[in-house]
Formats: C-alpha cells, structure tokens, sequence
C-alpha cells in the first residue's frame, strides 16, 4: 500500500528538465529570427511574421502559441484572427535596438553551444573541450578573434551576458572614494560605460586585445562618452596590468585553469594601490556547491569550450587571493546566478 508521501511523488521535474531543450531551443530561435525585435514595433498577426520571416505554415502558430505558453509573448484572439506582441520581459531585453538588450549570448548559445553540449558526456570521460578544436579547429579563443564576425558575436554576447550585473554594480557599489578603474578583458568596453554613465568621476579604461579596440571604441563613441573612458590594448599573459585604483575582470577567471587564475589575480594585486579593490563578477558557485545550478553549469561549459577552466566558489577564491597577499576579501550579490568579489589590498 503507497503511503500519502509516495502518492504525492511526480515525474514532473524529470520530464521538465530532461525535455528543457524543447523549450529552450523554441526561444533561442526566435531570438536568432530577431523575433523580438520585430514584435517591439507593434503587435503582429502570425500572417505579418509568417511574412516577413518567410516561414512554412504547417508549425507557425505551434511556434508562436509555444511562446505564449512559456510566457515569452502575449496574444488576443486565436490562430489566424490572432495577434502577438511581446511581454514586458522580452520588449526589454530580446529587442536587438535596446540597449538593455541580452540576446547576444542567445545568438551564441543558439549558433555554437547548443549543438557542442551534445557531447558533454565524451567531455565528461576526457576532460578535453568539445567545441571546434575535436575537428582540428584553433582553441576557442584564437577562433574568434581571428574572425571579426565572431568576435563581434562574443563581444556582443558577453556584454549582453553581463548587462544586468554591470548596471546593478554601477548604480549600487560606492565608487566615490575613487579615481580611476581599469577592466581587465573589457570585451566592448560595457561596464566602462555603465560606470562612467552612473560614476561620472571615475576615469576609466576598458583593456583587451587590440582586435577589440576598435569595437570597444565604437561602442563608446555611440554612448558619448569617449571623454571619460580610455580603451587601451594589452594580453594578460603577456603584459603587466595598467596601474588603477579598481581593478575589475568580468567572466575572464573563469576561462583559465588554477595556475593563470593566480597569476592573473597576482597581475590584479601588482596594479592595485594599498587598499585598492580587485573586482572580479562570475557566477560565484555557493560555498556548499548545492544552490547555484547555473554556477556548477557555468563551469561544465567551461569543459566544453576550454582547456582548464572552471568556475568557482567564494571559497576558492578567498584561498587564491590570499595567496597572492589581499588582505580582505568580501562578497556582494549581483543579478540572478551572479556576484561580485570584492578583494581589497
């Protein structure tokens, strides 16, 4: 006899989970399509973006109507006297013309990363990435710098990754005791322009190889704002860090195994004046390795795509750090999965 407990016992979040890439594939689609983009003029019909998508009949109102149901669009009427706009969610931060737009990691996950997870399992036995370097392919980062569509792809993906953390880090950390901040990967120079939007004061300098100077720069042109940010170009594995009073690195630990991780907090510390802060936002995975789930899978696409890199907890970090001779090293939640990691020298 099935006690109360057992009777209550669902299959639910099994067939959710192991079938997410249904849904997930169903979004990521419709965002490559700019979808989005195309809705935030104005409500649709399904004819009006059947159209203009040149899409086949047969599955265009599964497709559209499996978006209302995930919450993704909003409809009056029914499939073809229906109209679809988009939610609050999606207006805000899938149209491509926003500058709130996220969409650009959806692009990459849809265009490079859906298909390469396929093989997480062989990643799993060999601890070697599973991306373009299985059929000869340059490593990851080569690649995309070597193209300047792709790099423009990954700068767009990894500021759209991040908008939410920079502006909440801009607008909420007191920056007023000081001068001068360096970003270390700056990628298209985002949080710069966050911080110096929010922080007029602080002079900042967005750091990075110098095929992405160029796209940092028109980024900050088109903000108005090249008066307050410098974009400067350096490597990190071989260059010493621009001298600041805020060092700050943005999804960059996470891409390097143990040994670079220190060597690139040790080139942090070295930059840094007596109690300036090294500023590093990641998904920090808890303490307990139990509660960030998108942290632990943050770290499995670290397998996927890289060499030796992997996320990590405040507890990692705070060993690594110390290590190299901080003196405190605090934590401060971001948006969503993310935190910032405050180390001070």
């Amino acid at each position: 006899m099935k006690s109360q407990q057992d009777s209550q016992i669902t299959p639910s979040k099994i067939m959710q989970i192991g079938m997410g890439f249904w849904a997930s594939k169903t979004l990521l689609t419709a965002v490559n399509m700019g979808l989005f983009t195309f809705l935030a003029s104005g409500a649709k019909t399904g004819t009006s973006i059947q159209n203009n998508f040149d899409l086949h009949e047969r599955s265009l109102y599964d497709f559209l109507d499996a978006l209302v149901a995930l919450g993704f669009l909003n409809r009056s009427g029914l499939k073809t006297s229906a109209v679809y706009s988009n939610t609050e969610e999606t207006n805000l931060f899938l149209d491509r013309n926003k500058p709130s737009y996220i969409g650009g990691i959806l692009e990459m996950a849809n265009n490079r990363l859906y298909p390469f997870w396929n093989d997480l399992e062989e990643g799993l036995v060999t601890g070697n990435p599973q991306n373009e370097t299985k059929e000869g392919g340059k490593p990851v980062f080569e690649a995309i710098y070597a193209n300047e569509d792709s790099l423009k792809e990954f700068i767009h993906a990894m500021g759209g990754v991040q908008a939410g953390n920079f502006m909440k880090l801009s607008q909420e950390f007191d920056f007023s005791p000081y001068k001068t901040l360096c970003d270390i990967g700056g990628s298209g120079g985002n949080l710069c322009i966050h911080l110096a939007k929010h922080n007029p004061h602080l002079k900042c300098t967005s750091w990075d190889l110098p095929p992405v100077s160029a796209v940092a720069k028109e980024n900050i042109e088109n903000m108005g704002l090249s008066d307050s940010i410098n974009v400067a170009s350096g490597d990190f594995f071989m260059d010493e860090f621009p001298k600041a009073d805020i060092i700050t690195m943005g999804n960059i630990l996470h891409d390097w195994g143990t040994a670079d991780k220190l060597m690139l907090i040790r080139k942090a510390y070295n930059a840094l004046p007596e109690n300036g802060l090294f500023m590093v936002i990641e998904n920090i995975i808890d303490d307990d390795r139990s509660q960030n789930a998108f942290g632990l899978l943050m770290s499995l696409n670290m397998l996927i795509e890289t060499d030796s890199g992997f996320d990590f907890t405040s507890h990692d970090f705070k060993e690594w750090a110390g290590e190299v001779g901080f003196k405190d090293v605090r934590t401060m939640p971001l948006t969503g999965p993310s935190s910032v990691i405050i180390a001070t020298k």
